[in-house]
């Protein structure tokens, strides 16, 4: 098989320090905002505001669908889109994404403006809608076009990596940024001369100061990725495709042109997406419900919920060091495959011992070190499905986050329902509930993940469409003939973290 033509021969001048600091400091706001979304949403609607189990999980279920159904279509439409102006299309949907952001986020973590003891919880609901729809529209579209940008900042391997090292190093930032701020305005409550141990109505301005103050930070460092982030011209072959029936037989393109209806008839697309979807699901739920476990299940004080997610985080960053030189002496799968044990011992110990004491932070780092793991090898993965397909690159990205927002939203609608308590904020019942919603989302989907990645171990990935070239290097089951390819995207992805 010939190489394509955008091999690394001649891979352009490398972006100054200064450029990758600004492209990474782009998705700050976003990561931040992630943070507190799913580990205190749950917690602020329950403890604080004192909503019922059913309307807090369908406001986060209407946040993930909106997510969700947003996401795909801006990928498709970034895709299309030819920027305004001087104004690069990728950079204009960011500006556009975090413009949203920015107005509705505090609204979701203060209390209702217009609301009353009395005012019954379906008008909270209506209130809270619109500010969560329009701030996952923002997200979305600044998530698609951030992700979109490093294939066309950088034609380079080493280039690419380099980016996503950066943006991963602002992603840790960001987190630990929330988490430190959570735990220093939880402690330092002048306001509470009995200092109160647990969560409650009196914690309404740690969050609200919480979310305004994560998103003035943001709106810092989106400010210097517009400034400082240039994007570049785009070549010739995106030019090939104004529209979707324009034809492409006029003019030879460069390598294998695949649209958005032909990833659709991919079966790899589809393994790569249920291994996503099953990666975020352990992620996001053990985030969501770490909060309530802490709280109602083991009975800690609140600042726990600051320091577990805290510990479990920089376990997690720290973890990611060791991926790379993993990833090239056991492979791809393997990894990942180590990263899904590690996991399982998380719920192993929650299921069989009630851990006391310093034994929450052994497992903090076991599920922390686990779930780090997983996720930059299944964002690995997606990077190599994709390939030199970066003209639809924003599509697949945002299909991949399809799967799994409606996935978790779905998943946090049905454990809302499940509740033993569903007129009260906690019960005797809701002790044991939680500790097993830990175990369930982690072990009982990391076990679907394992089947999903035997799947991918017998049918390795590769882009099967007419016309397409190339194997996909996913697995270490290789021909001789792409041994050398394969070795290549190792080097590439293994260290997107």
């Amino acid at each position: 098989m010939a190489e394509s033509p955008q091999s690394p021969a001649a891979p352009g001048p490398a972006l100054p320090l200064r450029a990758r600091l600004s492209f990474a400091c782009g998705h700050f706001l976003n990561d931040a905002c992630s943070a507190l979304w799913f580990t205190y949403l749950l917690p602020f609607l329950h403890a604080v505001l004192g909503y019922g189990h059913g309307a807090a999980g369908a406001l986060l279920l209407a946040g993930q669908a909106a997510d969700g159904l947003c996401t795909p279509l801006l990928g498709f439409e970034a895709d299309r889109a030819h920027g305004c102006g001087r104004y690069g299309r990728r950079k204009g949907w960011h500006l556009a994404g975090t413009t949203c952001v920015l107005v509705s986020f505090p609204f979701v973590f203060s209390p209702c403006l217009a609301c009353r003891e009395s005012t019954p919880q379906w008008a909270a609901f209506i209130y809270y809608l619109p500010f969560i729809v329009i701030f996952q529209f923002g997200w979305a579209a600044t998530q698609v076009s951030h992700l979109a940008l490093i294939p066309e900042l950088v034609s380079s391997d080493h280039g690419k990596v380099e980016l996503t090292a950066f943006r991963y190093a602002f992603t840790v930032m960001a987190n630990i940024t929330v988490y430190g701020l959570t735990w220093l305005l939880l402690n330092f409550q002048t306001d509470q001369p009995d200092h109160m141990e647990h969560l409650g109505p009196q914690d309404i301005p740690v969050f609200r100061n919480l979310a305004l103050i994560v998103v003035g930070l943001g709106a810092v460092f989106s400010l210097i990725f517009h400034l400082g982030t240039k994007e570049k011209p785009y070549p010739p072959r995106v030019l090939l495709e104004p529209e979707e029936s324009t034809p492409l037989l006029h003019k030879e393109p460069p390598g294998p042109l695949l649209l958005w209806k032909d990833w659709l008839l991919e079966p790899s697309f589809y393994q790569v997406a249920v291994l996503y979807m099953a990666t975020r699901l352990i992620v996001n739920l053990s985030q969501t419900y770490i909060a309530m476990y802490l709280t109602n299940s083991l009975l800690l004080s609140k600042k726990y919920i600051a320091t577990i997610p805290l510990v479990m985080y920089v376990s997690g960053f720290l973890s990611s060091f060791l991926m790379k030189p993993v990833n090239k002496w056991i492979g791809r799968n393997l990894t990942y495959f180590v990263g899904i044990l590690v996991v399982l011992a998380f719920a192993s110990w929650v299921a069989l011992a009630r851990p006391v004491g310093d034994e929450i932070y052994g497992l903090a780092v076991l599920l922390g070190a686990g779930s780090a793991t997983i996720l930059v090898t299944s964002l690995s993965m997606t990077a190599d499905l994709i390939g030199t397909n970066t003209h639809s690159s924003a599509f697949v990205y945002g299909a991949m986050s399809f799967t799994d927002k409606m996935a978790n939203g779905l998943a946090v609608m049905a454990i809302q329902n499940l509740h033993p308590c569903p007129t009260e904020l906690c019960c005797p019942a809701c002790v044991g509930f939680y500790r097993w919603v830990m175990v369930l989302v982690t072990g009982g989907i990391a076990v679907a993940a394992v089947a999903t990645l035997c799947c991918i171990m017998v049918w390795p990935i590769r882009i099967r469409s007419a016309g397409a070239v190339g194997l996909q290097g996913l697995n270490s089951a290789r021909t001789p003939e792409s041994s050398t390819r394969s070795a290549e995207g190792e080097s590439r992805s293994s260290t997107i973290n």
